[in-house]
């Protein structure tokens, strides 16, 4: 192996552990994993299922 393939796997390591630790974190403050206000889409279960709790506790 070269420099340059060392290189290209070490970069896509760092790429996709980013996006791993971003995913945590996002899921820590509270936000859906698509990263969008998604409250009115039929398909995003993440978002029904705060929104379900939100309104037990509101009323």
């Amino acid at each position: 192996m070269g420099v340059v393939e060392i290189l290209v796997i070490i970069g896509c390591a760092l790429i996709v552990g980013g996006v791993i630790v971003k995913s945590i974190i996002n899921k820590k403050n509270g936000k859906t994993s698509c990263g969008c206000g998604c409250s009115d889409c039929s398909k995003c279960h993440g978002c029904k299922s705060r929104e379900d709790e939100k309104n037990k506790t509101d009323s």
